[in-house]
C-alpha cells in the first residue's frame, strides 16, 4: 500500500475503484503520475532522438504525420497548438532532411497534405518501438481492464478540438476500409 490508499500490485484495490468522487490527494497523486510517467516516456527517446539529430517538435511532427498520413499543414498546427512560425520551421527542417513531403492540394493549390517519406517513417518507427515496449510491458501488467479503464480516463482528458481530431481519423479510416474497421484487414 502506498500514499492515498493506493496498491500496486496484485488484483488489489486500486485509487478511485468504487468511488463517484475523489479526494484532492487522489487527483493531485494520479496528476504526478501522469508527469512523471510522461517524462519518463520522454526520456526513453532522448538518446534515439539526439542520435537523428532531432528534437521534440520534430518527434511531435513525425508522430502525428504517422497517425495521420495527408494531413494539411493547418490541420498539423491546430492539433500541435503551435504558431504558423514554428511549424513552418520546424517542418522546414523535417522536408530539408527528406523525412516529410508536401504535396499540393488538387482542389485548392494552397493547401499542403503533409506525408512521412520512407525515410521519416523509418525514423519514426524506430522512435515508436522504444516506447511500444514500455507501454505494451505496463499494459500487460495493468491487465485488460485497467487498460480499457485507462483509455476511457484519457478520452475523458481531452479538449474537445482534440475529440474533433479523433473523430476526423475515426471517419476517415472507416470510408477507407468501408466498414468502420481496421484498415489494415483485420
Amino acid at each position: 500500500m502506498t500514499r492515498f490508499g493506493v496498491t500496486r500490485s496484485g488484483n488489489e484495490s486500486v485509487a478511485g475503484e468504487g468511488v463517484l468522487f475523489l479526494r484532492e490527494q487522489q487527483v493531485r497523486f494520479a496528476q504526478e503520475l501522469m508527469v512523471l510517467a510522461g517524462l519518463d516516456l520522454a526520456q526513453t527517446l532522448a538518446p534515439l532522438l539526439e542520435e537523428c539529430g532531432l528534437g521534440g517538435a520534430q518527434y511531435r511532427a513525425l508522430q502525428m504525420l504517422a497517425f495521420r498520413p495527408g494531413l494539411t499543414v493547418g490541420a498539423l498546427q491546430t492539433v500541435l497548438g503551435v504558431t504558423k512560425q514554428s511549424l513552418a520551421r520546424t517542418l522546414a527542417e523535417l522536408q530539408e532532411r527528406g523525412l516529410v513531403i508536401a504535396e499540393q492540394g488538387s482542389q485548392d493549390r494552397r493547401q499542403r497534405f503533409l506525408s512521412l517519406t520512407d525515410a521519416g517513417r523509418g525514423i519514426e518507427g524506430r522512435l515508436f518501438s522504444v516506447q511500444r515496449e514500455w507501454m505494451v510491458a505496463a499494459y500487460r501488467n495493468a491487465g485488460s481492464d485497467a487498460v480499457q479503464g485507462f483509455r476511457k480516463v484519457l478520452e475523458g482528458m481531452l479538449s474537445e478540438r482534440s475529440r474533433d481530431f479523433l473523430a476526423r481519423g475515426e471517419r476517415k479510416t472507416k470510408e477507407m476500409t468501408g466498414k468502420g474497421g481496421r484498415v489494415d484487414g483485420g
